[in-house]
């Protein structure tokens, strides 16, 4: 009776590390340190080092044996990707490592989860931004992967997925989508353009594009990524675009998406 309450206590303990260790502070930096997860979770630095190491021994975190900073684990995004639908990761894949190539940027595939999205799955065509995306949640608004997986979404549903906020991205001081009749104007024009560009919104220097990935009811599932440096791409989204768009379908249409059928 006395073990119940101290084992659920410590496992949403150890959930806040890994919490700490998905935040946009340990994206930015490439992972944390053992003294950064403390801070942020507000526990002791002894304390915080041994759960670490706990996590690292279950793979579900790692540790850079250079930088000594911490980071999501193997095993941890391999339970993410069981998780999600294995058809579409597997008919994806290829499609992913294709367009990393012909495009000779970082590409991602995106899930809608919850208030966010999630990434299950990243490919490059060289080092740039290759780690620390798998498994990381980004917001809607300011992404244009998150302004094509919530395409089907109607004006309604986005309020009541947002409610009534003054500010979507608070973070995010470029945003240009900040309230829902931004963000659905801004998801109307990537529906009519067959994909979403975003220029420095959700990450200072970063812009990238995204187009929807279909399932057999015309349902958006998933959004396939583009992203690189402003200064390399950032004259091109829309040949990015173009060719990211026709990546989607290649997919939608392994899991049955038929466009004008019916």
């Amino acid at each position: 009776m006395t073990q119940a309450p101290h084992t659920g206590h410590g496992l949403a303990r150890d959930i806040d590390l890994l919490e700490a260790l998905a935040s946009p502070q340990a994206h930015r930096t490439g992972g944390l340190g053992v003294a950064q997860v403390a801070r942020l979770t507000g526990r002791e630095k002894s304390q915080v080092s041994r759960t670490l190491r706990a996590l690292a021994d279950a793979g579900l975190v790692e540790r850079d044996a250079d930088s000594l900073v911490y980071r999501l684990g193997w095993r941890l995004f391999s339970l993410v990707a069981r998780g999600t639908d294995g058809r579409l990761t597997g008919v994806a894949e290829p499609v992913l490592h294709r367009l990393a190539v012909a495009t000779e940027e970082t590409v991602h595939l995106c899930v809608l989860r919850d208030d966010a999205l999630l990434t299950v799955r990243t490919v490059s065509g060289h080092s740039y931004r290759t780690s620390g995306w798998e498994g990381h949640r980004a917001p809607l608004a300011c992404t244009s992967a998150g302004r094509v997986l919530l395409a089907d979404a109607t004006p309604d549903e986005l309020y009541v997925r947002f409610g009534a906020v003054d500010d979507l991205v608070p973070g995010h001081p470029d945003a240009t989508a900040r309230t829902v009749p931004q963000l659905w104007q801004a998801i109307r024009e990537a529906a009519e353009r067959g994909w979403a560009e975003v220029r420095e919104e959700f990450e200072p220097g970063v812009s990238g594009v995204s187009a929807p990935v279909r399932d057999f009811r015309g349902r958006v599932v998933a959004a396939i990524n583009v992203i690189g440096p402003s200064g390399r791409i950032g004259d091109r989204l829309g040949e990015l675009g173009r060719t990211t768009a026709a990546a989607a379908r290649a997919v939608s249409a392994e899991l049955g998406w038929a466009p004008g059928a019916g």
